[in-house]
């Protein structure tokens, strides 16, 4: 059996605006899928997947997934952290040559399914890392980072961006603009996530945004603006300057309410922690429900968001300087 885990992230800016060309700035943070990987005797795929919003579920089969595992996520949801979990099995038969090898896969995941801290990539990197090293073979990071992006590509649609895949392959704070992804220099960043207990529909909120950029010449501008704070905001990160990455990023959120993905409990939890005195807060992922990021080194925000109404869940995240770790 191997076993690696891969961590999640927050985007400190450029979520949306990364899918059109502009440049984004993920974190990877301390929150890890771990994933087991054991070759089976036969061809079959059995699936058993935990996370802190799932009660967790098994399933087994070859080929297609027979009928639906019994659990509270939406079909949406549940559908894509399946193909996930396929998409990155094949990618291991084909790096490995062997299209008829069956697994069992055992996910247990700190990381809140579709909440914008990156569980899919993560899953997806740690996935195709384990089952790899199963078979014997093991993967270059810039080889694991370019796999898993093709993983979620695939299961998005063609809509992915390499930011989230290789942010949690390399971990660290990256910078990814198209094909060029590098890792930056980071200073030590107090992160508070508040989470609202939800998750939002990837595909739904990517194609809004794209009706809207093809409708409307401003919302076209708004994603150019998000580009040009993302490269303010490696201007401030480079100075360690955190005061003015808040600020940036509270423009940010701005931008991205503008475009329609944001949420009524984002909001709030986003004014809860400006309230509260963080130097910046902002939707990280791709909205619709889920979670924030905010910077602050007090214990204020933190306490403020586990008071606000939506707010389910608020705790402090660690920058993990380390991407996969491989762990067995």
């Amino acid at each position: 059996m191997a076993v690696s885990s891969a961590p999640g992230k927050v985007y400190l800016f450029g979520e949306h605006a990364v899918v059109y060309g502009e440049p984004a700035v993920p974190c990877a943070i301390e929150l890890r899928a771990r994933v087991d990987v054991e070759q089976r005797a036969d061809s079959k795929l059995r699936v058993h997947a935990e996370d802190l919003s799932l009660d967790g579920f098994t399933v087994e089969y070859a080929g297609e997934p027979e009928g639906r595992p019994d659990v509270d996520v939406s079909e949406s949801l549940l559908n894509a952290a399946m193909g996930y979990v396929d998409s990155a099995i094949e990618q291991v038969r084909s790096v490995t040559g062997e299209d008829d090898v069956g697994f069992d896969v055992t996910i247990e995941s700190d990381i809140p399914l579709g909440a914008g801290l990156g569980s899919s990539a993560a899953v997806a990197v740690a996935a195709i890392d384990a089952g790899t090293r199963e078979l014997g073979t093991t993967l270059e990071i810039d080889d694991l980072a370019e796999r898993a992006y093709r993983t979620e590509h695939e299961v998005q649609g063609g809509q992915a961006s390499r930011a989230d895949t290789f942010c949690s392959a390399t971990g660290g704070a990256v910078r990814v603009e198209g094909d060029d992804c590098r890792s930056l220099e980071a200073p030590e960043l107090p992160i508070v996530i508040g989470f609202d207990g939800g998750a939002g529909d990837t595909g739904e909120l990517v194609a809004g945004v794209r009706g809207l950029r093809e409708e409307y010449d401003f919302a076209a501008d708004t994603v150019e603006a998000i580009g040009d704070i993302v490269r303010r905001g490696e201007d401030a990160l480079a100075a360690g300057d955190i005061e003015e990455l808040g600020r940036l990023m509270d423009f940010n959120h701005g931008l991205l309410s503008a475009l329609g993905v944001s949420s009524r409990t984002l909001d709030s939890m986003v004014w809860a922690a400006r309230d509260a005195g963080a130097m910046g807060a902002k939707l990280t992922g791709a909205g619709g429900g889920g979670c924030i990021v905010s910077l602050d080194d007090t214990n204020e925000t933190e306490t403020a968001l586990s008071y606000t109404p939506g707010c389910e869940d608020a705790f402090r995240a660690e920058l993990a300087e380390t991407g996969v770790a491989r762990l067995e």
